[in-house]
C-alpha cells in the first residue's frame, strides 16, 4: 500500500486525540491533531485584540499567525510565532471562543492548505484527526473512522481531564460539548460530518485500550483489502 493516511473525524470528547496518538504510535506513524490549529489560531486572536465574534475582523488576520505542529505522537507539539502555546490554548478562554472562530472560512482555508502540507510531508504515513479531515481535509485517506460517545461519557471524560468531577462541573461539560456539537455540525463551510466510507466507531463501552486495538484491526482489513 502507498503511503497511509488514517482520517480520524468525530465529535469532542469521544477520544479522537488519545486513539489517534496510540494508533500513530503503534503503527510508526506521524500524528497530527488539527484542533489544536484552530486552538492556536483562536489564542492568536485573543491575545492580538481580535474580537473573535467578528469574522470580518478575525478573517483579516487569518494569515497572521505562524503556526507549526509537531508531529510526534508521543510527545506532539504546538507552537505560535514560535512560542509554546501548548497549555494556553487549553485554556476555559480558548475553549469559549476557538468555535466562532473556526467557523470563518478564511481560518479554515488557511488552516487547510497547512494540514495539506503537513500530511504530504509525512512520508511514512500519519494519523489526522478533526473533524473534517475524512470529507474535506484529505478525503482520499485511505482509511477513515467517525468516532462518537454518548453525551454523558464525553462529559465524564473532559471534566476528568480537567480536575472536576462534581455534578455542576459534569453538566457545564455536557452543556458544553453538546452546543459545540451544535456549531460543528451547522456551520456552512466543513460541517462535521461522518465522510463517505467512514468507519463508525462508538467508544462508550470501551477503554482506551481496546479503541486503539479495534481502529488497529480495521486498519488491518483496510490495508489486507488494498493490497489484494
Amino acid at each position: 500500500m502507498s503511503r497511509l493516511v488514517i482520517a480520524v473525524d468525530g465529535t469532542s470528547g469521544s477520544g479522537k486525540s488519545s486513539t489517534s496518538r496510540g494508533v500513530a504510535d503503534r503503527l510508526g506513524l506521524r500524528y497530527l491533531d488539527t484542533g489544536a490549529q484552530f486552538r492556536a489560531m483562536t489564542w492568536w486572536m485573543l491575545t492580538h485584540g481580535v474580537d473573535v465574534h467578528d469574522p470580518a475582523a478575525v478573517a483579516a488576520h487569518a494569515d497572521e499567525p505562524v503556526i507549526e505542529s509537531g508531529t510526534d505522537p508521543l510527545a506532539p507539539t504546538i507552537t505560535l510565532d514560535g512560542a509554546d502555546v501548548a497549555t494556553q490554548i487549553r485554556s476555559d478562554e480558548v475553549n469559549a471562543a476557538v468555535s466562532p472562530v473556526s467557523t470563518v472560512p478564511a481560518v479554515r482555508r488557511r488552516l487547510l492548505a497547512l494540514q495539506r502540507q503537513i500530511i504530504d510531508a509525512a512520508e511514512d504515513g500519519i494519523v489526522v484527526e478533526g473533524r473534517d479531515i475524512g470529507s474535506v481535509v484529505w478525503p482520499q485517506a485511505q482509511v477513515k473512522l467517525y468516532l462518537s460517545a454518548d453525551a454523558a461519557a464525553r462529559a465524564e471524560r473532559r471534566a476528568a481531564e480537567a480536575g472536576a468531577t462534581d455534578e455542576r462541573s459534569l453538566k457545564a461539560t455536557r452543556a458544553s460539548l453538546e452546543a459545540r456539537d451544535v456549531i460543528d455540525s451547522g456551520r456552512a463551510t466543513a460541517p462535521l460530518v461522518r465522510a463517505d466510507g467512514a468507519v463508525h466507531v462508538d467508544t462508550t463501552p470501551h477503554t482506551l485500550d481496546e479503541v486503539v486495538d479495534l481502529v488497529l484491526g480495521l486498519v488491518a482489513e483496510r490495508v489486507e483489502k488494498a493490497e489484494v
